[in-house]
């Protein structure tokens, strides 16, 4: 905690699904509802063949922290439905039109279920002089939906998308794009989400400080090794915001260092 407590963070690069909205909510109905519409299509029951290689645990009504859906980009996860129907013996043709014809994505505004207040919190961040970014494995169009229904797209500097072209988690590409766009060192950096993918990518970019939340897939044993803080969820990060604001407000009248008091 003596980290979190004294890293001031030039900027915050922030996950998405999992980190700042519910992740099972979002990707998890849209598992069952894609296998429904595949079975409907195709006539042929994919649904526990789908659950298995996405990483769907359909009695716990759980996302897996090592499965597919947990970080791999959309377009990997259709090519992935394609070869799973062609696992349960349909022609590469027929597989692919079957895809095509039942293929959607989650709702990103009806279906994003926030973890805290995201405006009020970004609001925060921003007034005290944090720059805010979006380091994400979904694509671009429904990451831009979900900012704009939050009304944050004002406090967000830059994001990186799936479908951006640049090498996805755990690679260190993302946090690195972003710290040059934001013309920041990444030791200045704090990186925060809820898979070790998230967590391997901001240790190899050289991230000042790499946070766990416990709000998406991963649990606090996953994340233990890769994380230099474990949080509950985004929502105690109101809580930086505000020592930061106390800390420098002392500093300004006195000169004084004192530590954050949480």
């Amino acid at each position: 905690m003596d980290q979190f407590k004294h890293f001031k963070a030039e900027a915050i690069i922030f996950d998405k699904d999992g980190t700042l909205i519910d992740f099972d909510a979002m990707w998890g109905g849209w598992t069952v509802y894609l296998a429904d519409q595949l079975q409907q299509t195709s006539g042929i029951n994919v649904r526990e063949a789908l659950y298995m290689a996405m990483g769907y645990d359909e009695s716990r009504k759980k996302v897996l922290a090592n499965g597919k859906l947990a970080a791999t980009p959309m377009s990997q996860l259709y090519q992935l439905t394609v070869e799973i129907l062609q696992s349960l013996g349909l022609d590469e043709k027929k597989a692919k039109l079957v895809v095509e014809q039942a293929w959607c994505i989650p709702d990103p505004v009806l279906l994003a279920k926030p973890f805290t207040d995201t405006r009020a919190l970004f609001a925060s961040l921003h007034d005290k002089g944090i720059r805010i970014a979006i380091a994400t494995a979904d694509d671009r169009t429904p990451t831009q939906a979900m900012i704009e229904a939050f009304d944050i797209e004002e406090y967000i500097t830059t994001m990186v998308c799936a479908n951006d072209g640049i090498p996805p988690k755990p690679a260190p590409d993302m946090v690195l794009s972003i710290c040059e766009q934001m013309k920041i060192h990444p030791a200045k950096v704090m990186v925060v989400g809820d898979t070790i993918s998230d967590l391997k990518m901001a240790r190899s970019a050289g991230a000042g400080l790499a946070v766990g939340v416990l709000s998406g897939v991963s649990s606090a044993r996953d994340l233990a090794l890769h994380a230099d803080l474990l949080l509950e969820s985004v929502d105690e990060l109101h809580r930086y915001a505000t020592a930061r604001s106390s800390k420098d407000a002392v500093q300004t009248q006195n000169g004084l260092n004192p530590d954050f008091a949480f």
